[in-house]
């Protein structure tokens, strides 16, 4: 891989972790090395993509601790923005290490959403990878500057969900 891009799968809609599953184990099926970093997503029971994510040898997957004040309101903002920023951090210094092809930062979008990082902390520390690496990103609501930097953006759209009637999330299905 001559020049890595950034891509970025974002929107209200489901699908875009899936996508970005989809794009590791594919580079991991090419012989790349790929770091899989999740944010926001420290639940109890381990998501399907984790166990196979896990699982295959050219690729690194790391779970950062903090959750969702989406699904935990008792949070102290401030200890999240701070645990944040140096998971984000620990996540760069793997990403700049010079082991890997493809790094996928799933959730980082929300990172920004959440007022954890800035969209320009974002971009700086993406433009400051080694040349080769390709960034995956994903997070509903990407700003305009984040999209700007990107080479590749996906809108996932919302047309309708059963979690609207009240259905709760499936293991297996949506996590």
């Amino acid at each position: 891989m001559k020049k890595g891009m950034v891509q970025i799968y974002t929107g209200d809609g489901k699908g875009k972790t899936t996508a970005a599953v989809g794009a590791a184990v594919r580079a991991c099926g090419a012989g790349m090395k790929v770091l899989f970093c999740q944010f926001l997503k420290n639940g109890k029971t381990a998501s399907g993509e984790e166990e196979v994510l896990k699982k295959q040898k050219n690729i690194r997957f790391i779970k950062y601790d903090e959750m969702s004040p989406f699904f935990e309101r008792n949070i102290d903002m401030e200890e999240l923005k701070e645990a944040v920023k140096d998971d984000l951090l620990n996540a760069f210094k793997e990403i700049n290490s010079g082991k890997y092809d493809v790094a996928v930062l799933d959730e980082a979008v929300h990172l920004i959403n959440l007022e954890l990082i800035t969209e320009k902390e974002l971009i700086s520390m993406i433009d400051s990878r080694p040349a080769g690496v390709e960034i995956i990103l994903t997070g509903r609501g990407a700003g305009a500057g984040l999209k700007k930097a990107a080479s590749l953006v996906t809108e996932m759209k919302e047309i309708k969900h059963p979690f609207k009637t009240g259905m709760k999330a499936r293991k297996g299905i949506e996590y």
